[in-house]
């Protein structure tokens, strides 16, 4: 697995910078972030909470270069990508950002394998080296016998190692987890949980979005947003000292 080093006290790999995000909805206008600031180095394991329209959603759709903010500045490993435009932010967003989703967004026809190779079709790789890559995440996660199974075939939490696969076959900078249990039992919750702390432990940076105190409590900060604004942000283990 490739991943990022850890660099203490080198430039953030993700700074966002009085972040505003503006929606028009009729004639009224959502103000969904208002001024957020955040700082997230390589390596760290970050929660994002709040509660429903805190504006967790968008922030993550900022970060991982879905959306643009309506003001403010988004640096991604010394780029200020919130300047960037359609194609550029498609290219950072295939390369150095991968995502994992609630709903696993599988392609129903398409085998384990076939799935986690699509990322590196969009960036242009050979078939080999694709289909290489693509068998080296699978047997990471834990699914070498797997390779060739429909999502139909699989289990929820197997369909869900099959999504993380594919969002680590791009060896990305920043891994993006909304709600990533949320369609899970609890024991398969806690087993693709596992799996995140072991790629955490090998350099990993991830954030998680989730409304579970359970399941933050696997991160090492949480921020926490209400009404836009970031309200709260500490490391875990000082509020359990």
């Amino acid at each position: 697995m490739a991943v990022t080093t850890r660099t203490d006290g080198s430039e953030p790999v993700i700074r966002v910078q009085d972040i505003h995000k503006n929606y028009r909805m009729g004639s009224d206008t959502i103000h969904a972030l208002n001024g957020v600031d955040c700082a997230i180095r390589e390596n760290e394991y970050v929660a994002v909470m709040g509660p429903s329209g805190s504006g967790k959603s968008t922030l993550m759709n900022i970060i991982g270069c879905l959306d643009r903010p309506s003001s403010g500045e988004y640096w991604l490993s010394g780029q200020n990508v919130s300047k960037f435009g359609d194609r550029a932010l498609a290219r950072v967003r295939n390369a150095r950002i991968g995502f994992v989703f609630q709903t696993f967004n599988l392609l129903p026809r398409a085998n384990a394998l076939q799935n986690v190779e699509i990322p590196l079709m969009y960036g242009g790789i050979g078939r080999r080296q694709r289909r290489a890559r693509a068998r080296a995440v699978l047997e990471q996660v834990g699914l070498e016998d797997r390779m060739k199974h429909k999502p139909s075939e699989l289990s929820g939490g197997q369909r869900q190692r099959v999504a993380v696969a594919r969002a680590l076959v791009n060896q990305p900078d920043i891994l993006l987890a909304d709600e990533p249990t949320g369609n899970l039992d609890s024991r398969t919750g806690e087993d693709i949980m596992d799996l995140f702390g072991t790629l955490h432990d090998a350099g990993q940076t991830i954030i998680l979005v989730t409304h579970e105190s359970h399941i933050a409590q696997r991160a090492q900060r949480h921020v926490h947003l209400h009404d836009g604004v970031v309200t709260q942000d500490h490391q875990w283990s000082e509020t359990n000292a």
